[in-house]
């Protein structure tokens, strides 16, 4: 009390009440192409080609956002990892590296007697299905690296599923299987596509 008889008045200073001494928070942002492009920036050191990765499983999913272990491909099956890898392998066709492959393709089955007689377009299509096997082989690394940043950003949920058991780990001959949660399948637009076909 002032000696005039008043209450002093608040200071300018003073700590607001408890509770209404920090500012509200701002508004979480709302899950979008570019906040999921952020999060990879921050997980991935390749974040196009995982964005790439994600856009591809999305579409290869189910309506309720799962992917794998196979992929119908007209009449047949492709594993989804596979079939992610020669989604991809366009990338590369123009690649240095592509073309060098497919000349040490061709020295390997020169030297191993595995073109021998064969006419020029038997022959060349014998190469391209050995690179596309090499490129698989090397593209199943890619995805999986991109696959582990994207579980990691917190996007994309992975599992492996067995003949017998299902599992977290890889092997015992089990297939990956994505999963993509909701608000990430609407940030993309995502509208369920080729569907997986899962077996048991």
């Amino acid at each position: 009390m002032s000696p005039l008889g008043f209450a002093p008045s608040a200071s300018a200073d003073a700590p607001l009440l408890p509770g209404l001494d920090e500012p509200p928070a701002p508004p979480e942002r709302p899950l979008d192409v570019p906040a999921l492009l952020e999060r990879l920036q921050a997980a991935s050191s390749r974040p196009r080609y995982a964005f790439m990765v994600l856009s591809l499983i999305a579409q290869a999913a189910d309506a309720a956002g799962q992917a794998g272990p196979y992929v119908r491909e007209a009449n047949s099956l492709t594993p989804l990892r596979d079939w992610l890898c020669d989604a991809l392998a366009p990338m590369a066709e123009r690649d240095h590296r592509r073309i060098a492959l497919r000349a040490a393709v061709r020295r390997d089955l020169e030297r191993d007697g595995r073109l021998g007689d064969l006419d020029a377009d038997v022959a060349s299509r014998r190469i391209d299905a050995e690179v596309r096997e090499r490129v698989r082989a090397s593209g199943k690394t890619n995805v999986s690296r991109a696959v582990s940043d994207l579980v990691r950003a917190g996007l994309m949920r992975r599992h492996y599923q067995g003949y017998r058991v299902d599992h977290v780990n890889r092997g015992a001959q089990r297939q990956a299987v994505y999963t993509i949660p909701a608000p990430v399948r609407r940030a993309l637009g995502a509208v369920p596509g080729r569907g997986n076909l899962a077996t048991r």
